[in-house]
């Protein structure tokens, strides 16, 4: 049996639909996926098995102008992801079209699509006409030379076997990279703190999601088979601990709630959560948070 792996990253602008891909190929909820923008701050992966292959989709956070450390950081690591993988598949967004984000990162893949294969897709196609769908594709591969071109989308999981069947045919001959039945290469503490932190930023809205990072503080595997979870909320000021605690604690009790069961449901056992809000002024400059995030402090540099 001739088997194949590498590495496939998604790359688009914010929202283009990059984690509902994600989650769609690999069958599993690994990357958070809220309605904001800029909510994927680490290279997750997710492990697809396809026939004999195994895909491993590198779901990068979206392409954005950077405007602060955070953002610079996110979006080396976007690049980063792309440069790094053996397919980049390009997610645009089918009503919305050619923005100046895509053009930016047309003009990013002219620098980094050199001997790697790229291919397009196009996604959210059930928003528009099929006349559009065609004249965008054209556009499209008229200023970029795209291997393939994917109609799909991802929310609905149309065209999605299809792109999944193209990626496992097209990657390297070789080992896995990980066992058959591992979903995630992130560690099971980082996906427990992104589940609470997506339930936050579901439940909280205007800038406060972006000056909020969640970390699991501690793991404690017990005897009953259940698992007892710390995890500490960090923001940069006084009125944000307000904000996410709630009146009499109602906003956190209810992303607590949610978040436990989620992480139950992905573990199929009991979870004992337990959340602290603690204010952090500097942690949007602080090294180890970028390394907890699975970022380079270093690219935030301006």
């Amino acid at each position: 049996m001739t088997t194949r792996a590498g590495f496939v990253a998604l790359i688009g602008e914010p929202n283009a639909g990059k984690s509902t891909l994600l989650n769609r190929m690999v069958g599993a909820k690994v990357s958070i996926v809220t309605h904001k923008v800029q909510t994927t701050r680490a290279r997750i992966r997710g492990v697809a098995m396809e026939g004999d292959a195994q895909i491993v989709f590198v779901d990068t956070p979206g392409l954005f102008q950077p405007r602060r450390r955070l953002d610079r950081a996110m979006v080396a690591a976007a690049w980063g992801g792309a440069a790094d993988a053996d397919v980049v598949v390009l997610l645009i967004e089918a009503h919305r079209g050619v923005t100046e984000g895509v053009e930016r990162i047309l003009e990013g893949l002219a620098d980094i699509g050199e001997g790697r294969r790229v291919a397009l897709a196009i996604n959210k196609i059930d928003k528009v006409e099929a006349p559009v769908l065609l004249g965008l594709s054209q556009d499209l591969n008229a200023r970029f030379d795209f291997e393939e071109t994917f109609m799909i989308s991802a929310e609905r999981g149309h065209g999605v076997d299809v792109l999944r069947h193209y990626l496992a045919g097209v990657l390297p001959e070789g080992p896995w990279l990980y066992p058959e039945d591992q979903i995630a290469d992130l560690p099971m503490r980082m996906i427990a703190a992104e589940m609470t932190r997506e339930k936050l930023t579901l439940r909280l809205h205007q800038e406060l999601p972006y000056q909020m990072t969640v970390e699991t503080e501690n793991w404690e595997e017990r005897k009953d088979g259940s698992a007892k979870i710390d995890q500490l909320i960090y923001v940069v000021r006084d009125g944000h601990k307000g904000i996410v605690l709630g009146h009499k604690g109602e906003t956190i009790k209810s992303v607590s709630k949610a978040a436990r069961e989620e992480l139950e449901e992905f573990l199929g056992r009991k979870v004992h959560l337990f959340l602290q809000v603690k204010v952090r002024p500097n942690w949007l400059d602080d090294a180890e948070r970028y390394s907890e995030m699975g970022l380079d402090f270093k690219d935030g540099n301006g």
